[in-house]
């Protein structure tokens, strides 16, 4: 009951009225006119429109009879603060897709036409799915809520955001920077603290450290084998937990020399060939290495092609192969009868290899003399690893560079010979490599090595070895935590009763180049705490291809910290620290701490000025650990100079600094490290390369990604490109294929909310398409090339008109 009143509040009479919720006017001689219902009144763009009107639109559209029975119904639902039209119709049985594209362009057309307003999506489901009303009409809410739960399964859906989303804030535009003069005054920047940290410095360290006596890692294995010949560096487990085979120092160096004496004598190499090694991870890759030292080679290891996998895998290993400039492959006989067979040749041309050496049988002679560089400044090895964007980049690694970087994962770690280090990664370039092949010589300590494919048989297998061999710090790749969280976390109660313990973990360092996954890490700590695994010993490292390892969590130091930053704000190139839990916030975690040697510095990509503290910029590294240069066939000088020799456009403009490409931004916290100073956190925003530039902001494809992959259940995998100017969003379904249009108008939407942009094509593609390397990092270049090429075979392609 309501009592009306006048403008002025005074009641229009003293009796109570009924409201009947329907919209009408009172028209000439007392007679009533009905207009429409209150419930389907809609406010878009500041104008009402009737729901009612737009429904008898699109009954009128020709066919007539294409509506099945006239079920239409017309409701709005809120994206980006204001309401848009969604149309949900039954097919009728027979229909078939064109026609359903035919009518509903037309439908589109015709709202357009009479409304003046945009449809913002056009849903067709079978006949007889929206719910009913016990009356036999449809039930409007019911089907709202099933719409917006990404529930409604519909056949055919046509989104058209570009036309009716209007109010997308104004694209931005850059303003020129001010002039360095006015800016830099001392070590102040604009009025504040030069974004600049380092490790500890690595001259005023006084250790016992003996491998620093010598300029060579051949030489310091050649000592160990002397002075401790029986002490095991190396332990290789298999999928069941057990030892595989194990390496003392003179067994490596044995062995070592044995490949010295087959590369002089079956090779005839020459001092300073490039041999390329193509082993599986573990024991006859490292072998292999300091075989390649001895004789004087330059090694590339390289990942063998996948036996079930070759057509794909295998032309990248031809390709480092050559562009290497690799003058014979060493493997094993295994992979050396796969390199020839059959499905191999379908792949790459047999005749195109250089000469193939298996070492499974080794000649019992050695050779007469080691080698022993001229110069600790010449090639110790070549690094080659693919980037997310699809690009092959090799890089130079010295002598002076190979033991500086030992020497620094040395202190940051505390290695020493009596202790035991878990590692599940990778061997093949970056930091993985060196702590598989490389740290275990310098510092003596033993390494566990598990291969990371042997956790697809037993995905416990890790941490029961971290657990067994009562491992104080290990080392894993994003993609094992991801195959433990996934595949472990209904198991920790028997893990648990099994005896499986990790209270003794100090450090898990998670190798990546990568901003650090938090939810990951997070969720990885939360699973195994019951196991005693203790929340702050999961961290990360960081590290790219001009140095391999910038930042690592030590034993010694502060936790790293985590700060909310303004996802907005960043999109400007801006950092604006915010509260846990506020609109928008994006949690960034330190990436370890800087390692011993190691300077940064913030600086504009564009200018090359350097920045003030938590101002965002391109990581700047000076390290004894530089890699010293690309290796190309081409030699590009220009790129050469700019990524690993520049200088600061001002301020201190003599030193020589290598960029990083990777965004990100120094603060200074209340914590204090070990050599009693204020700690510099880093942290790493994420790849200048993969950035998209979209509407004048600068977007990171992995926030896009993390949005989408809330909206629904059944994504367990997205992933994000540009193609010409439209944003093209891929996303892996788990479930049956009738769920798939449910996700198009759900993905549009968050994108709209979360980032302020419009998705030009949504993709929904079955599990495993979007393709993945071996550091668990998603290769988006590869996933575009594959969408333009129509070879992705997707369930549902939506083009967003």
């Amino acid at each position: 009951q309501v009592f009306p009143v006048t403008s002025s509040g005074t009641p229009l009479s003293e009796f109570p009225f009924t409201r009947t919720g329907l919209l009408g006017f009172i028209g000439p001689a007392g007679l009533i006119f009905v207009a429409g219902k209150m419930d389907g009144l809609m406010l878009v763009g500041g104008r009402q429109h009737n729901a009612d009107d737009i429904v008898a639109t699109a009954l009128a559209v020709e066919p007539m009879k294409f509506v099945y029975r006239g079920r239409i119904a017309v409701f709005s639902i809120t994206v980006l603060h204001d309401e848009r039209i969604v149309v949900v119709a039954e097919q009728r049985p027979d229909s078939t897709e064109e026609d359903s594209f035919q009518w509903m362009s037309r439908v589109l057309q015709a709202i357009d036409g009479i409304h003046q307003v945009g449809v913002y999506c056009l849903a067709l489901v079978p006949s007889n799915t929206l719910p009913k009303t016990p009356l036999g009409g449809i039930h409007l809410s019911e089907t709202k809520q099933l719409f917006l739960e990404g529930a409604l399964h519909p056949c055919n859906v046509l989104m058209c955001p570009h036309t009716c989303v209007t109010n997308l804030p104004k694209p931005r535009q850059k303003q020129p920077e001010i002039g360095p003069a006015s800016v830099m005054v001392g070590n102040l920047v604009s009025g504040k603290r030069i974004a600049q940290a380092s490790g500890r410095d690595l001259v005023q360290i006084e250790d016992n450290d003996q491998a620093r006596k010598f300029l060579f890692l051949s030489e310091v294995l050649q000592w160990r084998a002397q002075t401790t010949p029986d002490h095991v560096l190396y332990t290789l487990l298999n999928c069941r937990g057990t030892i595989a085979s194990s390496l003392t120092c003179v067994q490596l160096h044995k062995r070592a020399e044995k490949i010295a004496g087959m590369l002089a004598e079956r090779g005839h190499l020459q001092d300073g060939d490039h041999v390329a090694l193509v082993y599986p991870p573990g024991i006859d890759l490292i072998v292999a290495f300091y075989g390649c030292l001895y004789a004087g080679c330059v090694p590339i290891t390289v990942r063998p092609p996948h036996p079930q996998n070759i057509s794909t895998t295998l032309p990248t290993v031809k390709m480092i192969v050559e562009v290497s400039r690799s003058v014979c492959v060493m493997t094993t006989q295994l992979v050396s009868k796969l390199l020839r067979s059959k499905e191999a040749s379908a792949a790459v041309e047999i005749r195109s290899w250089p000469p193939i050496m298996d070492t499974d049988d080794l000649p019992k002679k050695k050779p007469p003399l080691l080698h022993k560089p001229s110069n600790p400044d010449i090639l110790a090895y070549l690094d080659f690893s693919v980037s997310t964007t699809g690009m092959l980049a090799g890089v130079k690694m010295s002598h002076t560079a190979t033991s500086a970087f030992c020497r620094s994962i040395k202190l940051q770690c505390e290695l020493y010979p009596s202790r035991e280090v878990a590692i599940c990664l990778d061997p093949y370039c970056g930091l993985g490599f060196v702590l598989w092949c490389l740290c275990s010589v310098y510092s003596g300590h033993q390494s566990i090595l598990i291969p990371p494919s042997e956790l697809e048989l037993n995905p416990s297998l890790w941490l029961s070895a971290v657990s067994q061999f009562k491992v104080r710090d290990t080392f894993c790749s994003y993609s094992v935590m991801e195959l433990c969280t996934k595949g472990l976390g209904l198991q920790t109660d028997s893990l648990k009763a099994r005896g499986l313990d990790l209270s003794r973990v100090r450090t898990c360092v998670v190798v990546a180049e990568e901003r650090p996954r938090t939810a990951l890490t997070q969720s990885f700590s939360k699973l195994f705490k019951d196991l005693g695994l203790h929340p702050r010993a999961v961290s990360t490292s960081f590290g790219c291809r001009v140095n391999l390892a910038i930042c690592l969590q030590g034993t010694s130091g502060p936790d790293p910290t985590t700060v909310f930053v303004d996802m907005r704000a960043l999109r400007h190139d801006r950092v604006r620290l915010v509260e846990r839990g506020s609109p928008h916030s994006l949690p960034l975690m330190e990436s370890g701490k800087i390692l011993p040697g190691v300077r940064i510095i913030i600086a504009n990509p564009e200018t090359k000025g350097p920045m003030g503290e938590s101002h965002l910029g391109e990581i700047w590294v000076q390290s004894g650990h530089n890699s010293s240069g690309y290796f190309t066939v081409y030699g590009d000088e220009t790129l050469q100079s700019d990524h690993f020799n520049s200088r600061l456009s001002f301020g201190d403009t003599q030193t020589l600094w290598a960029r990083t490409g990777y965004l990100g931004f120094l603060r200074r916290t209340e914590l204090t490290d070990a050599s009693g100073e204020r700690h510099d956190a880093l942290y790493v925003v994420g790849a200048l390369e993969e950035a998209m530039e979209l509407r004048g902001m600068r977007y990171h494809p992995i926030d896009i990604e993390t949005s989408v992959i809330r909206t629904h259940k059944s994504i367990t995998e997205c992933a994000v490109f540009t193609w010409t100017n439209l944003l093209v969003v891929v996303v892996e379904l788990d479930g049956s294929e009738h769920e798939a249009l449910d996700l198009v108008p759900l993905v549009t939407n968050v994108v709209l909310e979360e980032h302020y942009l419009i998705v030009g094509v949504v993709v929904v593609v079955d599990i495993g398409v979007i393709p993945i390397n071996s550091r668990g990092e998603k290769q988006r270049m590869h996933l575009r090339d594959g969408f333009l090429a129509d070879q992705l075979d997707p369930i549902y392609v939506a083009y967003n008109m």
